[in-house]
């Protein structure tokens, strides 16, 4: 035997050890379930949560079957276990870690100066708000309260002749909205408007106004899980009730719609106030087949009749 070989020297380097990604998605699932976080930004259960965590850590596709199976040195599992342990420890939203959410089957980036996409309205949006409206005779849209975009910019796909305003107070919202816009290169149709509501719309008219407004109430604000805490209040906070910003949208909305036109609100589990507080109006509250509720339309002429 040859020195060389008695030494050791020139033998191949032994293999690190490796697991497939869909051991990395169990284990993480595990985890997240042990430490009892909160679902419901975007994932509702925590092996979905943990395989968009997983799968950010290790920059792989989300569409792609075969990475399941790929398998993964020990530093990239570390990178996957700091992930998900800041998940679990900070309980930051996995959307706020991943910097990116769908909706409406749309890619949209989001961070905290945002709240994050969750909204039943996307399914009304991609089903072109039929049959209320007659989709080819929408020219204008308004979202109210667009934070990251992402309702402006599905109603533009949603309506390719149409022009959209989206509205929103906060300066920082609006600096995500214009990411959202130029990633979906709308930037001709979706107007990025800094307003208090109708503040500063002038004599606009719209074929649609629709929201997913601030509706959280003071008690309920106060009970939310603490993933809550991560988001902008402004996105959520709306006065004892929940209906400071709904109110606005009632009172002031007729004078923005054209004939025909309609309001559409999100309030979420507001609902049972907003029925309590507005008894005289014709609500009709929306059902949907993916799931979610708590959002109700009204004509212009329903709103003009006040």
């Amino acid at each position: 035997m040859s020195k060389l070989s008695h030494s050791g020297r020139g033998r191949s380097a032994p293999r690190r050890p490796t697991v497939p990604v869909r051991e990395l998605i169990e284990q993480g699932a595990r985890r997240l379930r042990r430490a009892r976080v909160f679902f419901g930004h975007g994932t509702d259960n925590a092996r979905d949560e943990s395989a968009a965590l997983v799968l950010h850590a290790l920059r792989l596709p989300h569409f792609d079957a075969s990475v399941y199976e790929r398998r993964v040195t020990a530093e990239a599992r570390q990178r996957v276990r700091e992930l998900i342990r800041r998940r679990i420890e900070e309980r930051i939203p996995a959307v706020y870690l991943t910097g990116e959410t769908w909706f409406a089957g749309l890619a949209f980036q989001v961070d905290p100066r945002v709240l994050i996409p969750r909204s039943p309205l996307a399914e009304l949006i991609e089903r072109r708000f039929a049959p209320w409206v007659d989709p080819r005779r929408v020219g204008r849209v308004l979202d109210m309260g667009t934070g990251s975009g992402c309702i402006a910019v599905a109603c533009a796909k949603a309506f390719p002749r149409a022009k959209v305003d989206a509205v929103d107070i906060s300066p920082e919202a609006l600096e995500v909205a214009a990411i959202n816009v130029r990633r979906h290169r709308l930037g001709r149709r979706v107007r990025l408007v800094r307003s208090d509501h109708f503040g500063a719309l002038g004599g606009e008219r719209y074929d649609i106004i629709v929201s997913n407004p601030p509706y959280v109430g003071k008690r309920e604000l106060a009970s939310l899980p603490p993933e809550y805490r991560h988001e902008p209040r402004l996105a959520l906070a709306a006065g004892s009730a929940g209906l400071d910003s709904v109110r606005i949208l009632l009172a002031e909305s007729a004078d923005y719609l054209n004939p025909g036109g309609v309001l559409v609100v999100e309030v979420g589990n507001t609902e049972r106030a907003v029925r309590r507080a507005f008894k005289q109006l014709p609500f009709l509250w929306l059902e949907f087949e993916h799931g979610g509720g708590g959002v109700f339309l009204l004509s212009a002429e329903q709103l003009r009749a006040l």
